[in-house]
């Protein structure tokens, strides 16, 4: 196996379900997003997991996400965030998958292809809540419902929205939120008030389960905290003032080896740029780890990878398949030893991908999705 691959701690996955369960209603169903290969974990390893858990539907963004999870025979419902391009309404068809509707013209688009299929075809409503992305505007929602409810070959099995500033702690953006769980709210009692059944209703994603109650509904979609990691303000210190206890493990960790120590004389540079350069006679750990497999360039500074406990700092460029790490002007370490980049701190490692993101002046789910799939997952504690 290569030298450098991702842990994946299926028993950290198991408990943080289990700590979403803790602060949601009992009758509240749960829906994963296991979109972007579950932010990196690997959607089928951590979707078949995830059922052991009690979890109720799965989320995708594209059709061939929602595909390979049926091949690997994943049968709960599987909701396609994002809006698919006409040539695939056939295999979300095929493939009993849930498109999300939010104009007319998809109605008639699906009706359709549901009707060519000879099939009643299950959708879900998205309201657009702020985020301008898709979605219809709340005022068209009520109109939209009950064309597909009056739709032969459409079934309204939910709808939903998604909050933009859910996860700040601003005065300004909680009322904003609050002002949209009201309005979704009520669009959900006018849709009643027609005789509708709107299906499930959802809306919460991370932030939402952990600072909006009300907002549950029947479904939360908890994304980064099913992976270990506390939605923008939101932080452990945050809810534990707040009397909620919450405790996230980070899921993944990222490892490699020291495959060549180099002793650099005073003055020598390391990698492109010469950015780096040697103030006294120094060793250099090589890790065969660069960007290609998501570790960034702008990752480098200040970041420390742990061996054997201690903190070591990358040095010059991250390259693109390798990158380099300061030993000191004296070396205990040896060829082989085994590095962590990243993960869970009870593991060994040093920072999480929370941490890297911050320095990075980026979020913690860029950190994960990016690790691609050519460094091996190894799935532990299944």
């Amino acid at each position: 196996m290569r030298a450098t691959f991702a842990n994946i701690y299926l028993d950290n996955l198991r408990h943080n379900i289990l700590e979403i369960k803790k602060i949601i209603p009992k009758a509240t169903k749960i829906c994963i997003p296991v979109k972007a290969d579950a932010y990196g974990h690997g959607a089928e390893a951590i979707s078949k997991e995830s059922l052991k858990c009690g979890v109720d539907y799965f989320a995708v963004a594209a059709v061939a996400e929602g595909v390979q999870l049926r091949q690997a025979n994943i049968s709960i419902p599987i909701l396609v965030l994002s809006l698919p391009n006409p040539s695939e309404f056939d295999e979300i068809i095929d493939n009993n998958l849930t498109p999300v509707i939010f104009d007319s013209q998809l109605i008639e688009m699906f009706a359709t292809a549901a009707q060519k299929h000879n099939k009643v075809v299950s959708v879900h409503l998205k309201v657009d809540t702020g985020m301008g992305r898709i979605g219809c505007k709340i005022e068209d929602a009520l109109s939209l419902a009950k064309e597909i409810s009056n739709n032969k070959w459409l079934s309204l099995a939910g709808i939903f929205t998604h909050f933009p500033v859910a996860d700040s702690l601003d005065e300004k953006d909680k009322e904003y939120t609050l002002t949209k769980i009201k309005s979704f709210n009520n669009l959900i009692q006018q849709i009643k008030a027609e005789g509708i059944n709107p299906g499930i209703c959802h809306c919460s994603n991370s932030a939402g389960i952990f600072c909006y109650p009300e907002a549950c509904f029947d479904m939360v979609r908890p994304g980064l905290i099913t992976y270990g990691y506390y939605p923008g303000d939101i932080t452990a210190e945050y809810l534990n003032s707040i009397g909620k206890k919450v405790e996230l493990k980070p899921v993944m960790e990222l490892r490699s080896r020291i495959v060549a120590i180099n002793h650099m004389e005073k003055g020598k540079s390391v990698s492109y740029g010469r950015e780096w350069i040697a103030t006294e006679d120094s060793y250099i750990g090589v890790l065969p780890l660069g960007y290609a497999d998501g570790l960034l360039r702008n990752y480098g500074k200040n970041l420390l990878v742990a061996i054997e406990g201690k903190g070591y700092p990358i040095c010059g460029r991250i390259c693109m398949d390798q990158c380099m790490v300061y030993l000191g002007n004296t070396c205990s370490i040896e060829r082989w030893h085994e590095v962590i980049v990243f993960g869970p701190k009870e593991k060994g490692a040093l920072q999480d991908a929370s941490d890297i993101a911050t320095r990075a002046n980026t979020i913690p789910y860029e950190v994960t999705c990016g690790i691609d799939k050519r460094v091996p997952r190894i799935y532990i504690g299944g």
